[in-house]
């Protein structure tokens, strides 16, 4: 018996059928019913139904669904205990691709500090892969990540939404388009551009905004705070998400404008993400609840 067997027979009970638990998995399904059918010998029962119309997990695979999740959720345990973790007293780690973290995941840590003064939080700035592998084999307990219309979530995971907001540019505080109360894309164009490395989401924001006609000049650096010193030097222009930039202290002190881009209707999500089987520690759920309430206050907060 494998694991990875037993995570197809979630897959399978969890998005309905082989097919979909394939596309999900981005396992082919030749391989998925092998792996499954030799489970089902090993065990001496079938946990699916297989039709021409398809195959879903029958009767038998639904009781037994429970005590698989219950060895994938001891399997998380273990490894926490073979890196030296204790349950309650490991630190909380989370996984951040940054944006959001000025507005959301600092204000939430200082509470959880006071509610857990023996517990610490591991924050970890990462790539969207990064996280997501992290969360999945056990050694992230929280993940924060942003995503575009059409982006999906792995179904071994779960999202919540923090916050969601449209991208603006980011121009030096003293530029002639800091003086426009929006800018249009055409504005953009002109300028000498600081973006994101290609597999990062704003790169992918970045093309959907200039589409076939993007700047001529096109800077790429891998962190948001190396983009905003470039643009405060002078350097170019860029483009975040408006939820990344509330309160920035480089705009109060006019170093930097944040302009709405005119016409722009990209969404951005910020979503918090977790082990769809995972058991979080009473300090894990406590940041989590608390990154949700922080959201929520950042939201309502006033313009």
């Amino acid at each position: 018996m494998r694991l990875e067997q037993l995570e197809y027979v979630r897959a399978v009970g969890e998005h309905g059928s082989l097919r979909r638990a394939g596309e999900h998995l981005h396992v082919s399904l030749p391989a998925l019913s092998e792996a499954v059918t030799k489970l089902e010998r090993e065990l001496g029962v079938t946990l699916l139904d297989r039709h021409r119309s398809g195959t879903r997990i029958n009767a038998t695979g639904r009781e037994l669904l429970p005590r698989i999740l219950e060895v994938l959720d001891s399997v998380d345990r273990l490894r926490s205990a073979a890196r030296g973790e204790s349950q309650f007293h490991r630190p909380v780690r989370v996984g951040s691709v940054y944006f959001g973290v000025t507005a959301i995941v600092l204000p939430a840590m200082r509470s959880h500090e006071v509610d857990h003064q023996h517990t610490s939080v591991d924050l970890r700035q990462l790539r969207h892969e990064e996280v997501n592998d992290g969360l999945r084999d056990g050694s992230l307990d929280i993940g924060l990540i942003s995503l575009l219309p059409g982006d999906d979530v792995h179904p071994e995971l779960v999202a919540t939404e923090l916050v969601h907001g449209r991208p603006v540019a980011v121009l030096p505080g003293g530029a002639p388009l800091a003086r426009q109360e929006r800018v249009s894309v055409d504005d953009l164009r002109q300028e000498v551009f600081v973006g994101a490395r290609a597999g990062y989401l704003m790169h992918r924001v970045a093309q959907r905004v200039f589409g076939d006609s993007p700047p001529l000049t096109w800077h790429t650096a891998d962190s948001a705070d190396v983009c905003k010193q470039m643009v405060s030097s002078g350097i170019g222009v860029s483009l975040m998400p408006d939820f990344a930039l509330h309160d920035d202290p480089l705009e109060a002190n006019g170093t930097l404008a944040f302009r709405p881009i005119q016409d722009e209707e990209t969404v951005i999500r910020m979503v918090m993400l977790r082990r769809r089987s995972a058991r979080p520690t009473p300090s894990a759920r406590a940041l989590f609840d608390l990154l949700a309430h922080h959201a929520g206050l950042h939201v309502n907060a006033p313009a």
